[in-house]
């Protein structure tokens, strides 16, 4: 496990690049001041509380995960095409010390699969809600992803509380990626005040040749002041709390982390979906959180 390798006292300006992604057009340039950390560790202070290192094959761990199917009947937001399996190793699997999330063109027995909205291809959308969620700390999780046209995997939070409504809450895009640009990735935040539907979003993108073909580790790191996004240790995207204004920092309640691969969708299927590609997989190695003592939810 390491941690950002940063200079201290470094003023790093963030050029985010601009996209036609609805959720990451337009984004603001950032530049601040980088916290100085120790390379090579967690940082200082930080103590494990949550990780999986997907040692045991089958399903994945129930005590840690659970499947979000709640919109598999009239379909997933953003028209994605994908139907969300619960409990299926087709879709969500531990083989070899690896989690695989794999996206498959198939259709489904009705009778099998109740809430089927008769998609053409199934996936997995893994989350921790109800199981653990977490207020500030520092995130990692080491992946190999998918570049196949078509698909969009994605490593993100949202808020605990069920009852908040996006984007009111916060969501934290700690990576995405879609398949017709292989190797880019993307980091962004979305509120009230900075979300796509304003034009207001925050994000930044960055090439990653890499992504699909090795593991890399995917990072956050969470305080009441900044967050701060990096692959690999290294920092690429630096969000500051300006201003107290939930509106534009809601980012003090807990937030539960999701793995997933949609199909298709406003920007995943903005070039179409290379069917004959599929089946694809998001490959995890581990997921970690670290956090301070006294930030333990």
């Amino acid at each position: 496990m390491t941690v950002f390798a940063l200079i201290a006292a470094a003023v790093v300006s963030v050029q985010p690049a601009t996209t036609n992604d609805p959720a990451t057009q337009s984004p603001a340039k950032t530049s601040a001041s980088l916290p100085k950390q120790e390379p090579h560790r967690p940082p200082n202070g930080y103590e494990l509380v949550f990780s999986d290192e997907f040692n045991t094959d089958g399903l994945p761990d129930p005590k840690k995960w659970a499947y979000d199917t709640h919109r598999n009947k009239e379909g997933w937001y953003n028209n994605e095409l994908q139907y969300y399996a619960s409990e299926r190793k087709e879709n969500a699997r531990v083989e070899g010390g690896i989690l695989i999330i794999e996206a498959r063109k198939e259709t489904l027995d009705p009778a099998q699969f109740p809430d089927w909205g008769k998609q053409k291809y199934t996936s997995a959308r893994l989350f921790t809600q109800g199981k653990a969620a977490w207020t500030y700390g520092f995130y990692e999780v080491r992946a190999k992803l998918p570049c196949q046209r078509g698909t969009w995997p994605a490593i993100w939070t949202l808020p605990e509380d069920p009852d908040v409504v996006w984007p009111n809450g916060g969501e934290i895009d700690i990576m995405e990626h879609v398949g017709f640009e292989p190797g880019v990735i993307h980091h962004s935040i979305h509120t009230k005040a900075f979300n796509f539907g304003r034009g207001t979003q925050q994000t930044t993108s960055h090439t990653l040749e890499t992504a699909c073909t090795n593991f890399h580790r995917y990072q956050l790191l969470w305080t009441p002041e900044f967050l701060l996004f990096g692959v690999d240790d290294a920092p690429k995207f630096l969000f500051k709390k300006k201003k107290t204004s939930v509106s534009r920092w809601p980012f003090d309640k807990p937030q539960h982390l999701l793995l997933n691969i949609a199909i298709g969708g406003d920007w995943g299927g903005r070039k179409g979906i290379d069917v004959d590609a599929l089946p694809a997989r998001m490959e995890i190695d581990h997921v970690r959180v670290y956090q301070l003592p006294a930030s333990k939810d």
